[in-house]
């Protein structure tokens, strides 16, 4: 999705195409900013490829619904990376080693990690709590049912998944969720489009690619028109990465 000087690039974390896609663009396009939807911690822990461990100790920093999430949100995207044959996030580590070859600046654009799972702890109430368990226990025993309902029962998990299919778990998301979606999905859409839209002002002659997870675009399209046109009041609010 092109914007003025950014080129938004939609991705699944445990796609090929999405790799090949970010790779393309980059190696293509010669962008002097490439911006990534990670936090510094993520980004280093990428960038000298450990494994970013949570330990018990971490509730007190995240809470105890923060630990859960980034726990089995870990657990899911390794086994869903296990069945395509990428490990989540290469696409992020595509687009830093292609800024690297290109002598790109590469920018970080993403809310920190323990500010988000901390908000997700504070925020879900117990009814999100409580449908949350029934959802997994829906998909356990009517799983077919439900993945049809859904109708990611022929998903391709190597690919992007279709604009329309995105929008439909989305808003199913936000219908179930509504607390865990803004401070998931709203809060950190709001973080990286006023980052971004301070970047695309401050280097208005030059390119910027950014990579972000599929769904984020369109918003964040929006946002940026919006937070350029109030700018003097939205970035002084902004916080550097």
């Amino acid at each position: 999705m092109k914007y003025k000087n950014l080129m938004l690039i939609g991705t699944s974390h445990i796609s090929k195409d999405s790799i090949k896609e970010v790779r393309d663009a980059i190696e293509n396009n010669n962008p002097a900013i490439v911006a990534v939807e990670l936090d510094a911690n993520r980004y280093w822990s990428m960038r000298k490829q450990s494994k970013s461990k949570t330990s018990i100790r971490d509730i007190f920093h995240i809470g105890v619904v923060g630990f859960l999430f980034a726990i089995l949100g870990r657990w899911a995207q390794k086994k869903l990376g296990k069945l395509v044959g990428v490990m989540p996030g290469s696409e992020m580590m595509t687009a830093i080693k292609s800024a690297q070859k290109a002598k790109s600046q590469i920018k970080l654009i993403d809310q920190d990690i323990t500010i988000t799972l901390r908000r997700l702890s504070k925020s879900i109430t117990w009814r999100e709590k409580g449908r949350f368990i029934l959802d997994i226990l829906k998909s356990i025993v009517f799983r077919k049912s439900e993945m049809k309902r859904l109708g990611i029962e022929d998903l391709d998990l190597s690919k992007v998944p279709p604009k329309k299919l995105i929008k439909k778990l989305i808003s199913e998301f936000r219908k179930s969720y509504p607390n865990a979606y803004r401070v998931l999905v709203t809060e950190r859409n709001e973080v990286m489009a006023i980052r971004l839209a301070k970047l695309m002002d401050d280097n208005s002659e030059k390119l910027i690619v950014a990579v972000v997870g599929a769904g984020h675009e369109e918003e964040m399209i929006s946002l940026i028109r919006k937070f350029q046109s109030k700018k003097k009041i939205i970035y002084s609010f902004t916080v550097s990465t």
